[in-house]
């Protein structure tokens, strides 16, 4: 499970509609019949129109200002180990949605005259899309942009050639392209994978647009880090501000194991991969002492995933974590191979 809560930023400013954001979501839908879309919904409601999401989302912005967000992107990528024990992909993501946002809105260390928040002070539009497709900053892009160049670079000389803009061979450029398609590191279907190109297998998740003012349209509701949950004095009383991301994040896998019955490894908890980043060798200790069937279906994880979130790891940790989970790698080779578990 990867969640992440953003803002819609637009340079120092923020969006001042959910407009865009809303059409973004809308692509999947073109072309569709009525019965094939997925449509916007909330807690108790179904089949929302996009029109309805910017209307309710804009007008409940009281008081906030261009430098304030209007509201927050929640994004919900299931695993595809996690998507696996989905029955209905679409009805069980709407279940688990609702029953998320309950743990959002429990996240917040506040009130609401005097009672703590609950989802229904929480304004929010969700959608399940299921597809995604290949971005410029995608790892297979990043990788395969070498021979995109010269791809590229060839396929022009060919034009020149045919145009009479240029001399050589034809049929000899031909072949150094198709060798270059098949020699791309990143292949789909036999095919090189380029931007843009859809992703194979399931690829479904969540989009939720949540507003930054509770439904009564009075009080801020933030789940921006730096509004961490915490407690400041005012009138000589202390009181309760902030939203616990950590919290949220664990709330999430244990809604999602407790709702389809799901057993997490130790490589896919939220709270093993922020132990990553503080702290590899506690991380690396903890992977090795685990039973031998979890500790193999967690290389194997690992193996196909890559070291998790390494990319947000400062570089000297990023190293020694590197170094450490080769060693342990090749430690654990033989047991990997050995066990019975396939995923």
């Amino acid at each position: 499970m990867y969640i992440t809560i953003t803002s819609q930023n637009l340079g120092q400013n923020f969006s001042q509609s959910a407009a865009g954001y809303v059409a973004y979501l809308e692509k999947e839908n073109q072309g569709l019949e009525q019965g094939e879309m997925e449509h916007f919904f909330n807690q108790y409601g179904d089949e929302i129109s996009a029109e309805e999401v910017v209307k309710e989302i804009d007008g409940n912005t009281a008081k906030l200002k261009k430098k304030e967000p209007k509201f927050y992107s929640i994004t919900v990528n299931p695993s595809k180990y996690e998507l696996r024990k989905l029955e209905n992909s679409s009805d069980d993501l709407k279940r688990y949605t609702r029953a998320l946002m309950q743990e959002y809105a429990k996240s917040f260390n506040r009130e609401i005259d005097g009672r703590p928040v609950t989802v229904d002070d929480i304004k929010y539009y969700a959608k399940i899309e299921h597809q995604r497709t290949f971005k410029g900053t995608d790892k297979q892009i990043i990788e395969n942009q070498p021979y995109a160049t010269k791809i590229l670079e060839l396929k022009n000389k060919v034009r020149n050639i045919e145009r009479g803009q240029g001399q050589g061979n034809i049929d000899k450029l031909k072949l150094q392209i198709a060798n270059l398609e098949r020699e791309a590191p990143h292949q789909q279907n036999g095919k090189r994978i380029i931007q843009g190109m859809k992703k194979e297998g399931n690829q479904s998740h969540i989009h939720i647009i949540v507003s930054r003012k509770d439904a009564s349209n009075r009080f801020s509701l933030s789940p921006g880090s730096k509004f961490k949950s915490s407690e400041v004095e005012m009138h000589g009383k202390k009181v309760g501000r902030g939203f616990d991301r950590d919290a949220f994040f664990e709330k999430a896998e244990q809604v999602f194991d407790k709702t389809f019955k799901y057993n997490r490894n130790f490589a896919e908890r939220y709270r093993a991969r922020k132990n990553f980043i503080n702290d590899p060798k506690l991380y690396f200790s903890a992977l090795m002492g685990l039973p031998t069937n979890e500790k193999s279906i967690a290389f194997k994880m690992l193996c196909v995933t890559g070291i998790p979130i390494l990319q947000s790891i400062p570089t000297n940790k990023a190293q020694m974590a590197l170094k450490a989970f080769n060693r342990l790698k090749r430690g654990v080779n033989v047991a990997i191979k050995s066990s019975s578990i396939g995923i």
